[in-house]
């Protein structure tokens, strides 16, 4: 599952293995198919590639669905594009079965889905549209991931390696000593004819790795109560509960985006208690190395998923540095995050464009 980049419909990292490894408890596949994560969060995050392969078959988690287009109706980047739209996620978001952390697609929802098919040749042409719009995206993105490097360099000069720790910062304390840690309200709870308001609530496809994606904000019915509770403040740390084990410790600041916003259970809220530490600062050590392999050994595993409770959240190791020294990583960053949002707005623009080829494409209009 890891290996599926959503941004790009990639698969990246593959490793080969002997054959006697993967027969059992693995989905084949051959070149060309598709492949659908079905569980959650994955299916919501877009988990959604073609596969390029170095030999005739493949294998995957269990955790996907696999579509191989008929080669005389359908093409496949033609159907890559059209099950990646935002409208099919949410139909497909759906029509999830099963219990919470453990809720996925069904197949029948992929098998029943209705596909406007023109010709092949039209098919290829969209798609080849597609492909190009695609392509300025991910320009855009990689200038924003060397901006990302660059923030880590800093990070890096000031602090040295946070897993080894060779510039001797004190790492006694735990997150659990120095903030306020909760899971968030849950969905499909019982309210027993409590009088409930509507207010917006982030889900984990909102909470990426030091970003927020509010391009989708679904509401909640929900107590006062309940707000008071659950509703976010500025420098709130948000991470997620789990999904892909190496996107364990993924998670960014809230600066108060949407007004009265609350959070699911899936995701952490971390609120500081400790003025010897900065949100921004701890926002990087938390995605660091060093939190990355602390969660990646005590999560739990299954088929490719990884998930953290609030116990092990709260055991997580610190390391504390001067607080005037994070303070001036945090105005670094600032500088650098001017730059980001320069590049933001460009990538908001082309990802608009996207999403109207993307609309008009698939109702004869492109």
């Amino acid at each position: 599952m890891a290996a599926v980049a959503a941004e790009t419909a990639s698969i990246t990292n593959g490793e080969e293995r002997r054959y006697c490894e993967v027969s059992k408890g693995y989905t084949p596949f051959i070149a060309g198919d598709l492949l659908v994560a079905k569980i959650t969060p994955c299916f919501e995050n877009g988990k959604i590639a073609q596969a390029a392969l170095t030999h005739r078959v493949g294998f995957g988690s269990t955790e996907f669905h696999v579509v191989r287009p008929h080669p005389q109706k359908a093409d496949a980047r033609y159907l890559l594009h059209f099950l990646r739209q935002d409208r099919i996620r949410r139909e497909g978001e759906r029509k999830m079965t099963g219990s919470a952390g453990q809720r996925r697609v069904p197949e029948h929802f992929l098998a029943e889905l209705e596909i406007p098919l023109p010709s092949l040749p039209e098919q290829r042409r969209i798609a080849e549209v597609l492909d190009r719009a695609e392509g300025l995206r991910g320009k855009r993105r990689a200038a924003l991931a060397q901006l990302d490097e660059l923030t880590q360099a800093i990070f890096l000069d000031m602090f040295g390696d946070p897993v080894m720790n060779p510039k001797g910062w004190p790492e006694s304390a735990t997150l659990g000593e120095v903030a306020e840690i909760v899971s968030g309200i849950t969905k499909g709870r019982k309210l027993n004819g409590q009088r409930t308001r509507e207010v917006p609530y982030l889900a984990v496809v909102n909470v990426q790795d030091r970003a927020l994606n509010l391009s989708v904000i679904k509401r909640i019915e929900a107590t006062e109560e309940e707000i008071q509770r659950y509703q976010l403040r500025r420098n709130d740390l948000l991470l997620t509960e789990g999904g892909d084990p190496d996107k364990l410790g993924r998670g960014t600041l809230w600066n108060e985006e949407l007004p009265k916003c609350i959070h699911q259970n899936h995701v952490f809220r971390v609120r500081l208690t400790s003025s010897g530490l900065d949100p921004l600062f701890l926002n990087w050590l938390v995605g660091s190395q060093r939190g990355k392999r602390y969660f990646l050994r005590s999560a739990k595993q299954t088929t490719g998923i990884a998930s953290i409770n609030m116990t092990q959240l709260r055991g997580f190791p610190l390391l504390l540095p001067p607080l005037q020294l994070q303070q001036e990583f945090a105005r670094r960053v600032a500088a650098v995050e001017k730059l980001k949002a320069a590049h933001r707005a460009s990538l908001a623009e082309i990802d608009a464009l996207f999403a109207l080829l993307q609309h008009r494409a698939f109702r004869g209009k492109l």
